[in-house]
């Protein structure tokens, strides 16, 4: 029953996602580049912020639901961090090594804030 009411409260969502869908398809069926359609949908996708219902929707499955939008949004901290390091590594190579610092602390803040930001949403209800 959580599941249908879900699906009715993001008409919106479900909407975008079949536009979305249809347009990949049509693209696909013209034959324009792959690469093409792929920055399509991920601009149409940022625009309209499907991504965040995408995984609203998917967290609603019971079980796996929620495994698996942890599996896609755990990596996106690993990410922040490797390309803090990459550009650190590159920056301290090329004599930045104090605006390095300031830097990698601020993203650490940052990081931090978005971790008690997650807990503090779990902790206290909304509703």
């Amino acid at each position: 029953m959580n599941l249908i009411n879900n699906i009715k409260n993001n008409k919106k969502t479900i909407l975008t996602l079949i536009v979305i869908s249809v347009l990949v398809i049509l693209m696909l069926k013209l034959q324009l580049d792959t690469r093409a359609i792929a920055i399509i949908t991920l601009v149409i996708g940022y625009i309209t912020n499907i991504f965040a219902g995408l995984s609203i929707l998917i967290g609603t499955i019971p079980v796996i639901g929620p495994l698996v939008v942890k599996l896609f949004t755990i990596p996106v901290f690993w990410l922040l961090n490797a390309t803090g390091y990459f550009t650190s590594a590159y920056a301290i190579k090329k004599g930045y090594g104090k605006n390095v610092v300031s830097h990698r602390l601020m993203t650490l803040v940052l990081l931090i804030g978005i971790i008690i930001g997650y807990i503090l949403g779990h902790l206290i209800p909304v509703r």
